[in-house]
């Protein structure tokens, strides 16, 4: 359980303040000026989703990905009840109709244990970097509550809007 844990915090630190980006890589940039456009997150290239038969399954989208992002979509699916009360701030609110920041990873789960994934994770480092942040802390012991009302402040000026993520 530590490998994983370790391997998030690793990635989520090489991630530092990764821009939105409409191609299969991850833009880097080293400052929060770089997010200031990310209320014209547009989805010129429409988000690849895939069903797999369950939430340990990685679908096709992932497999020219690196370990880490791999790490990442599976703590995703491990850890619904916390990202589904945890923003995004890249703004696929407004342009993916996202509500939360699981959204941006899995686009479903249905009652069969299948799992309908999405690659908008794939193409945004803010939505890997809010995740993988959310899902260490969580490891760590923080609260829920706790964890969102840092996201919230860390993401409050020069980002998009966040998703319409419910208050908690």
């Amino acid at each position: 359980m530590k490998k994983p844990i370790i391997l998030l915090g690793i990635l989520a630190t090489s991630i530092g303040l990764s821009a939105c980006s409409n191609n299969t890589t991850t833009s880097s940039a080293t400052n929060s000026s770089a997010h200031s456009g990310h209320e014209h997150h547009k989805a010129a290239v429409a988000d690849i989703r895939e069903e797999t038969p369950g939430a340990d399954v990685l679908p096709q989208f992932l497999k020219n990905q690196p370990k880490d992002m791999k790490l990442v979509y599976l703590s995703v699916a491990k850890n619904r009840e916390l990202l589904e009360k945890i923003p995004c701030y890249c703004g696929c609110g407004m342009e993916a109709n996202h509500k939360n920041s699981y959204d941006c990873f899995i686009f479903k789960n249905k009652r069969n244990g299948a799992v309908v994934w999405d690659d908008h994770g794939t193409k945004c480092g803010l939505c890997i970097e809010i995740a993988a942040k959310a899902m260490l802390d969580y490891n760590r012991g923080k609260s829920i509550k706790d964890i969102r009302k840092d996201i919230d402040e860390k993401y409050k000026e020069g980002y998009a809007q966040p998703t319409p993520t419910p208050s908690l």
